[in-house]
């Protein structure tokens, strides 16, 4: 299984942006989960999408994040809006479990 994440960057609070993680490996898609791992911080769960579509957020990013898959493109996607500076951090995808092989995650950092 491999992961590629993208679609991170530096923007301003207030600001959006959108990420990806095109899962390869796989005959097709598990539940999903999107991490992140601040600079003090272990990796957390924000968000998670299972198979039926049913959707799960940290309290952090709820009402800001939205998780979302294209199942026949093997892709997650974190539409991340009105950012704050404590969004920043690496993030990563993997299945609702994280026993899958990491990647090497997007970085995005918020500043004013």
């Amino acid at each position: 299984v491999q992961l590629v994440e993208s679609g991170g960057g530096l923007v301003q609070p207030g600001e959006s942006l959108r990420l990806s993680c095109a899962v390869s490996g796989v005959l097709f898609l598990a539940d999903m989960a999107w991490y992140r791992q601040g600079p003090k911080n272990q990796r957390e769960v924000l968000a998670t999408l299972n198979t039926a579509g049913i959707t799960n957020y940290d309290d952090s990013v709820k009402g800001r994040f939205i998780i979302s898959r294209d199942d026949r493109k093997k892709t997650v996607y974190l539409q991340m809006n009105a950012l704050k500076s404590e969004d920043t951090a690496v993030y990563y995808c993997n299945n609702r479990w994280g026993d899958w092989p990491w990647g090497q995650g997007t970085q995005v950092t918020v500043f004013s």
